[in-house]
């Protein structure tokens, strides 16, 4: 229970707020930790006596001479759950220092239960993540499965939403404030499980009762705006289909097929949304690679004309919106539309040339979404 180094922790964060040499004892009279560390491993028979007796010891000047390793001050049991885990000492004048004293053992006590539940919380997230992880794989529920979930008091008779929740680059700041983000979604009573997926997900599976999809959609646009505003980083979202306890592992896979369909402009995409987008995830990668080559390759050094086709698709083919948000006449706009008419041999006036141009881009908006990942 009082480790090292929680031990050590303590006295670093307490030594801030008082300027006294401190030292933290275990229930055998051993120094594990102090703010002077040659006195690290010293037997201290004024804690073992603190420890015994469960009350504070003072211990004055005249004292020293009489008990092994010791200084004057005063020493303070440190109790947990009822039982004394160890004692913290302030070394000074008792009269002096007793005002600090009985601060400093509450401060103490109050470090080790914060310390506890939070190992607790994260042992039982551990578990939960495992737990899941099992139950998307697990083709049959044994005996020993049905025990874990109870031990974990997860429902395995709710039917669940799956959600993949995805940013675009490393911050260990949100999966330290998991608990913030679970406030931000959770409603009272909600029996929701939320994991992490790797370096950048999480995966969560929503139970409540059927929401309308507008109603979804508004709270994942709080979730995405909460976490862009507090860690700064990109959100995409995507949601796969309410499914079965059983079935759980179906669900999953129509969620990552959403989160692999979302962009910057669709966020936030629904697996039942999913159209083209289905029969684009089916086709093989080194197809992708080659058919974008033979499309694109001659923009992919003419940054301008690549950009402004990006915005043609993004504004609907609309000459003037284009024109408008590159901040260009209309004349320049098809200018340089000319330009990749003449780069790629596709007219963007014909549906089928538009339509293979666009999905280009679609291949070579994935491909940069993957090369950035594997530089991370």
């Amino acid at each position: 229970m009082l480790s090292t180094t929680l031990a050590n922790k303590i006295i670093y964060e307490v030594g801030k707020l008082f300027e006294k040499d401190l030292i933290i004892v275990n229930i055998d009279g051993e120094i594990i930790a102090s703010s002077e560390e040659g006195r690290i491993g010293d037997y201290h028979e004024g804690a073992l006596l603190c420890a015994q007796k469960l009350e504070k010891i003072i211990i004055k000047e005249s004292d020293v001479p009489y008990l092994k390793g010791v200084k004057a001050g005063i020493n303070f049991p440190i109790l947990f759950q009822g039982k004394v885990i160890g004692v913290i000492g302030i070394t000074g004048e008792p009269s002096q220092i007793m005002p600090f004293g009985e601060l400093l053992q509450k401060m103490t006590e109050l470090m080790i239960k914060e310390n506890y539940f939070s190992e607790e919380s994260q042992w039982r997230a551990r578990m939960i993540e495992s737990f899941i992880l099992d139950w998307i794989q697990e083709k049959e529920w044994t005996a020993e499965f049905i025990e874990r979930a109870h031990v974990l008091k997860i429902n395995l008779e709710l039917c669940r939403l799956p959600i993949f929740i995805e940013w675009d680059q490393h911050s260990p700041f949100i999966f330290n404030a998991i608990g913030q983000i679970r406030q931000i979604w959770e409603e009272s009573q909600s029996q929701d499980l939320m994991i992490q997926w790797g370096s950048h997900r999480f995966l969560l599976l929503h139970n409540g009762p059927i929401m309308q999809k507008t109603t979804i959609l508004h709270k994942l646009k709080q979730l995405k705006t909460f976490i862009e505003s507090s860690w700064g980083v990109s959100v995409r979202i995507g949601v796969g289909n309410k499914v079965i306890p059983r079935k759980l592992g179906i669900g999953v896979t129509d969620a990552e097929k959403a989160l692999l369909a979302a962009s910057e402009t669709s966020p936030i995409m629904f697996e039942e949304d999913l159209r083209l987008e289905l029969c684009l995830q089916e086709i093989k990668q080194s197809t992708k690679q080659e058919y974008m080559t033979r499309i694109l390759d001659p923009l992919l050094a003419q940054e301008e004309l690549l950009t402004t086709l990006k915005a043609l698709f993004t504004y609907h083919l609309s000459l003037k919106k284009t024109a408008e948000e590159l901040h260009i006449h209309i004349n320049t706009l098809y200018y340089r539309l000319k330009k990749i008419e003449e780069y790629t041999g596709l007219d963007v006036k014909a549906v089928p040339d538009v339509f293979q141009l666009f999905l280009a881009l679609q291949f070579l908006e994935e491909h940069t979404k993957k090369g950035i990942k594997k530089e991370k």
